[in-house]
């Protein structure tokens, strides 16, 4: 295509970017999205949705295994060949055809290519220029993060890309980082037969979250024969020959061998060539965005999803798309105020852990008056139809001044269709006193709340 003019140019076509620009062309604003790679970004191909697909089996069989007349019923052991197959079909096998159809529906101009701005309202894909009459929106959002230890980028490790869709399952795989990625796919690995070793350098694995999710997390992943090294750095890695055997020596000395290692240490911001420095910005970087998703100092550039640093999410970015669009469709009054590091989280470990709003310690540094209330998830009548075995631990953080609930946690089978609920407590500050009247049913599940409400009420 030659030089062309949009109201708004999208540069990522991830779940912020498609989201943003399906609310922006309903709204009547000729858009443009680009895009360099598969429409649909990181989350559907490379992580939420294919790590999901790995982890569901052998939750599921678990789940199986803790009901009695079930259990007789389930002989064998994983079909790994289905899983991945399985796997394939819920990425599509990588096609974004129907993603591209969503869009033409829409009107909404795709422009294949990597997108760079050029300067004001600017962006060149290729040999061609675009301008936007209103915004130009980042949406690149994030790639894995190497960091620099000796040896480890020649021993070309997975990221979480070649992990979610690799066609074969290492006899021996080792997992550096005990993040989000690295506790999944420990699991995940190690359900279709693995030898899974996991190495945190800090003092516990998913440090962001309440101690006892991490602990019991890591009890499962030993349950399923993960071998995990906490408090230890990996100082070298050597892989001699492309594809073969891979060594870490850790800073005690030890060494540890597989026969592919993942690294999940974190994320960086999609950023190092997208034109920043046109426009007077630092390649490389997160941007720094205000609650209206505007970049400072740029009152026509935006910045939605993982780019921006706040809350490296999916729903989060989807969120920030929402009032991103609202933004630029000239509403004044539009912030994003639930995207930091409090937003709802769901681990699909098994036991999965669901979180939302502050820590114990997060709340205490904050200056809060603390008073924290637990329950084990398992400790309703609702818990014997999944088996009353399961592990977990359900807490809430209140604020004991003003008797609202700022952070909840729970740790268990299935607790992320629980999460909702909390946020909404969180999040709408509703007093302790008014969730007496949210009475759940008997017997869900859910009945958890009234156990930790009783606790509270016990004082």
């Amino acid at each position: 295509m030659g030089d062309a003019d949009f109201d708004v140019i999208v540069i990522g076509a991830g779940p912020a970017g498609e989201v943003l620009a399906g609310r922006l062309a309903d709204a009547g604003y000729a858009t443009a999205i680009v895009e360099s790679h598969l429409l649909g970004g990181e989350c559907s191909y490379y992580a939420c949705m294919p790590s999901k697909a790995l982890l569901r089996p052998a939750e599921l069989l678990g789940e199986t295994a803790r009901v009695p007349g079930v259990d007789e019923a389930v002989t064998g052991a994983l079909d790994v060949g289905a899983v991945l197959r399985r796997r394939d079909e819920i990425v599509h096998d990588l096609d974004d055809g129907g993603q591209v159809t969503w869009l033409e529906d829409r009107g909404i101009t795709l422009v294949r290519g990597h997108g760079r701005l050029a300067g004001e309202r600017s962006v060149r894909v290729g040999d061609t220029t675009l301008h936007a009459r209103r915004a130009v929106v980042v949406a690149t959002g994030s790639t894995a993060a190497i960091p620099p230890i000796a040896g480890l980028a020649e021993a070309v490790p997975w990221t979480n890309r070649a992990a979610t869709t690799s066609a074969i399952v290492p006899p021996r795989l080792l997992v550096l980082g005990g993040g989000v990625v690295g506790v999944e796919l420990a699991q995940a690995y190690a359900s279709l037969g693995s030898d899974v070793t996991l190495i945190e350098g800090g003092p516990r694995v998913l440090a962001r979250e309440e101690p006892f999710a991490g602990e019991e997390v890591c009890a499962a992943l030993r349950e399923h024969g993960v071998e995990i090294h906490a408090g230890v750095k990996v100082a070298a890695v050597a892989r001699p020959a492309p594809g073969g055997e891979v060594t870490l020596t850790l800073d005690d000395g030890r060494k540890l061998t597989g026969d592919e290692l993942l690294v999940a240490v974190g994320r960086r911001p999609a950023t190092a060539d997208i034109g920043l420095d046109a426009v007077g910005l630092e390649a490389g970087e997160y941007l720094q965005v205000d609650d209206r998703m505007r970049v400072e100092g740029h009152s026509w550039l935006y910045a939605i999803g993982d780019v921006n640093g706040r809350a490296l999410l999916t729903h989060m970015g989807k969120y920030q798309a929402r009032v991103a669009s609202l933004a630029i469709g000239g509403d004044e009054h539009v912030r994003a105020t639930q995207d930091g590091p409090g937003a709802p989280r769901v681990i699909f470990t098994d036991p999965q852990v669901a979180a939302v709003g502050l820590t114990e310690a997060a709340a205490r540094e904050a200056g809060i008056a603390v008073r924290t209330v637990s329950s084990a998830s398992s400790g309703t009548a609702g818990a014997s139809f999944v088996g009353r075995s399961t592990p977990g631990t359900a807490q809430l953080v209140v604020d004991g001044d003003r008797g609202i609930v700022v952070g909840a946690t729970f740790v268990g089978f299935e607790v992320a269709e629980w999460l909702h609920a909390a946020t909404l407590a969180v999040v709408g500050e509703i007093p302790i006193e008014r969730l007496w009247d949210c009475v759940p049913a008997f017997p869900a599940r859910s009945e958890i709340w009234l156990r930790l409400l009783e606790a509270y009420e016990a004082g």
